[in-house]
């Protein structure tokens, strides 16, 4: 990395003072060796004109040894406790030549091997590293300090961890990006912060003001946010077409109101463009909480609903009224979802390409008989757990569903293997099976399906009472398929 420019040099002057200001109170600064026979007045001057960095790590717990001499500490990872902070530090100034010092340094070493690839090369490097990375070798060396806040290096940000305070780390982030454009960051497109515990309404209101252009936001598991941080980022956020909110367990409503009751007019045809919502595991949502999200964002495309334990047959009778441009969507473990939502469901028709029902114990033949009528070109149907279901169905949607890719019909036990010989000889694409716990399956279903689906990668009978010979006839024809089963004389 070079032999002199990995010290680390603190920073006293205009540029971070603003920044350090509002992380100090929480913030425990690592001290550092002094450099000797420094003149006092020429490092004064050389610290005004620098500018503030966040922290290398974002992630580093107070009192741990960050840099020292320039290398970072070897303290594991997943020794570190406590209270994670966001700190700010200067760029490593340039070499300073007073005689005094040039006498008093040691003799400069060869030139480290890295250091001679061209600038274009390393931020090729750089855009593979994650957010702390990236803010670690931005303290290295000025050139690495340039390079490492290249603007198309910070398109996306990505945070992650439970300690981390996510609040102030965005709150520098943006700060530091905004530097050129005052309060505006126009570059960054992708925040990620999944899995931190410690976001809150003010992180993401933090990144609503600054981020006009932001196009995909993901908090899934963040579950101190809002629907107020939710309406904060649609209004302010116009582009914004990716939102991953689950495991947000206090999200009920996504709109461009601040009152979740009140319905969209539309707002002077004000429309959200989000495209792709998950909110798996947000289970205070409810129909009039799934009306609202419809009526404002009927540009929807892919929508995934697992878990959402309070939605009924009347919460997506909603969603197809607006949002009539759905290709995948997935009520997985809505128990309250019978046959009469897969008839509204049924109406996207030619649209609809990926359907998950899974473990929706009221649907049964006839909602499934209605899927396979109108949407003919589904492409993936996940109906595990789906007990009511039976050859018939089965039949039915190999009939009208021919270009059926995926199929999970595991856990029920009225399919049989004349489900699975109507399935093989209609459905010839068929890439992926699982008939996990099928208890009426036998060798012979497999056979068929075998001789007929030479796509076959994968095949799930767990569980199943399949022989020895029916597996390995299926790994002769299907030679690139991988077979799960709990069946220990094939190997």
């Amino acid at each position: 990395m070079g032999a002199n420019n990995g010290k680390q040099y603190g920073s006293e002057g205009k540029g971070s003072s603003s920044i350090s200001s509002d992380v100090s109170s929480s913030t425990d600064h690592t001290p550092t060796k002094a450099q000797k026979n420094v003149a006092t007045s020429e490092d004064s001057d050389l610290s005004m004109r620098t500018l503030s960095t966040p922290s290398p790590a974002l992630i580093c717990p107070p009192n741990l040894p960050g840099f020292q001499n320039g290398r970072g500490s070897s303290t594991s990872s997943s020794s570190i406790t406590g209270e994670t902070v966001a700190m700010v530090h200067a760029p490593p100034p340039t070499r300073l030549t007073h005689p005094l010092i040039r006498l008093a340094s040691r003799p400069q070493k060869e030139q480290a091997s890295i250091d001679r690839l061209p600038d274009h090369s390393m931020v090729q490097i750089f855009s593979f590293l994650p957010t702390n990375q990236l803010c670690r070798c931005a303290r290295v060396c000025r050139r690495w300090y340039n390079l490492a806040w290249d603007p198309r290096l910070w398109r996306t940000i990505r945070l992650t961890g439970e300690t981390i305070n996510v609040d102030r780390a965005l709150k520098v982030l943006t700060r530091r990006l905004c530097q050129d454009t005052p309060n505006v960051c126009l570059m960054l497109e992708t925040v990620t912060v999944s899995g931190c515990r410690r976001l809150t309404d003010r992180g993401l209101y933090t990144i609503a003001q600054c981020c006009p252009e932001l196009r995909r936001l993901e908090v899934s598991g963040c579950y101190n946010i809002s629907n107020e941080a939710v309406f904060d980022v649609v209004s302010l956020c116009p582009n914004l077409e990716h939102l991953d909110v689950s495991g947000c367990s206090k999200v009920t409503c996504i709109s461009l109101t601040r009152e979740a009751s009140i319905k969209l007019s539309p707002l002077h045809g004000k429309q959200i463009s989000i495209r792709y919502l998950d909110m798996t595991d947000c289970f205070v949502l409810e129909d009039e909480g799934l009306h609202t999200i419809a009526a404002h964002c009927t540009q929807l495309t892919h929508l995934y609903l697992r878990r959402c334990v309070r939605l009924t047959d009347e919460g997506l009778r909603y969603l197809v009224i607006y949002c009539a441009s759905i290709k995948e969507l997935s009520v997985s473990d809505c128990r309250f979802v019978s046959d009469f939502g897969l008839r509204e469901i049924a109406k996207l028709e030619s649209r609809l390409r990926y359907l998950s029902i899974a473990h929706c114990g009221r649907v049964t033949d006839v909602g499934i008989r209605y899927v396979a009528k109108y949407c003919s070109k589904l492409r993936y149907l996940n109906a595990r757990g789906c007990e009511g279901i039976t050859d018939h169905g089965v039949e039915y949607l190999a009939k009208n569903c021919t270009k059926l890719k995926s199929l999970d019909i595991g856990k029920c036990p009225l399919v049989s293997d004349t489900g699975l010989e109507c399935l093989a000889l209609n459905c010839f694409n068929l890439k992926r099976l699982s008939l996990k716990s099928c208890e009426s399956i036998t060798g012979q279903g497999l056979q068929i399906v075998a001789a007929n689906c030479f796509d076959l990668q994968t095949l799930n009978v767990q569980d199943c009472e399949v022989s020895v010979e029916a597996l390995r006839f299926v790994k002769r024809h299907c030679k690139r398929c991988v077979i799960e089963h709990t069946n220990p004389a094939f190997f």
